[in-house]
């Protein structure tokens, strides 16, 4: 495994990181849940993506049972806040109220002191931004957050909140959470030039278009038993990836995978660990022999002509 830093701060994450998305507390069954973190563990992987929405906390117990076997210092554990976690008026968004309640009720489920990197899982157009960096901080403050970061903000938002928190003299976001993977490249246009104009880090989702780039779907062909496609809440996001041109680009992007001799996965994992300001790539897995071939990618070094060949091919 190889590491790098989170942004600019001065810690450091595996290039490769294990998420929890429709996957643990889900239809993964929980053995192979189990089985899937500690192999990742082994493996080097020490960064462990989770939210409290996913599976309405359910994956949030599981990886925080296994995670607890190991020592507290050796992994970096992210949570996320935004999306509803009950029917009252007050159980979404980014106010203090649901943020501070949130924290402390993942910190429980999580059956930890304190977590590593906490996300705004969304922007709150309701909320008042200092509001919520406030909130945040005071985590920070606490000792209950050591990190905090957004996921699928616009840059107008990251900005804004670089320069409030800068103003009020608060806690800085550090990460950015977003998709990235070779169909979906909108972070190159903005979002990347003013990360790293603020030293914030690209922790990515959906590097292999949640399975797509696995070159397990089949155009035409139902979803394999089992897979994410096949799940009902999976099938419908995994959709926008499936298309006729995608699948053409997978034929030709499996014969420059076979002229390096890697998988098609590792390629398009490799593609996005190019981007220097990707701090790490969040991976699913349904089982752990996917992830012992997963982590293979951080060896894999592209050269110019290879990706000016990729570039051609996703163009």
């Amino acid at each position: 495994m190889k590491y790098r830093r989170l942004g600019t701060t001065g810690i450091k994450v595996s290039e490769i990181s294990l998420g929890s998305w429709l996957t643990y507390g889900g239809y993964v069954e929980e053995e192979n849940a189990i089985k899937s973190i500690r192999k990742a563990y082994e493996l080097g992987i020490n960064f462990f993506d989770t939210s409290n929405v996913y599976r309405r906390g359910e994956a949030e117990k599981i990886v925080g049972k296994v995670l607890k076997e190991f020592p507290r210092e050796s992994y970096v554990l992210a949570t996320k806040v935004f999306f509803p976690m009950g029917d009252g008026v007050n159980d979404s968004g980014l106010s203090r109220k649901h943020i501070i309640e949130q924290a402390n009720a993942s910190l429980k489920r999580l059956g930890h002191d304190y977590i590593d990197l906490y996300y705004a899982h969304r922007y709150d157009p309701e909320t008042p931004l200092e509001e919520t960096l406030r909130a945040f901080d005071d985590l920070v403050r606490q000792g209950k957050v050591l990190y905090i970061g957004v996921s699928q903000w616009t840059p107008a938002q990251i900005a804004e909140a670089i320069h409030l928190a800068d103003k009020k003299l608060l806690d800085r976001i550090v990460v950015n959470q977003p998709v990235y993977n070779m169909f979906d490249r909108y972070i190159e246009d903005e979002i990347i030039p003013l990360s790293e104009r603020y030293g914030i880090g690209q922790v990515v989702y959906s590097p292999l278009a949640q399975g797509v780039l696995t070159g397990k779907y089949k155009q035409g062909q139902a979803a394999p038993a089992g897979s994410r496609a096949a799940d009902q809440n999976g099938s419908k996001m995994i959709a926008r990836f499936m298309t006729d041109e995608n699948f053409k680009r997978i034929e030709m992007l499996k014969e420059v995978a076979n002229d390096l001799g890697v998988s098609l996965a590792q390629l398009a994992l490799a593609w996005v660990l190019v981007q220097k300001n990707v701090s790490s790539a969040i991976i699913g897995a349904s089982k752990p022999e996917q992830i012992e071939e997963n982590v293979k990618a951080v060896e894999i070094e592209l050269t110019q002509d290879v990706l000016k060949r990729i570039d051609d091919i996703l163009a």
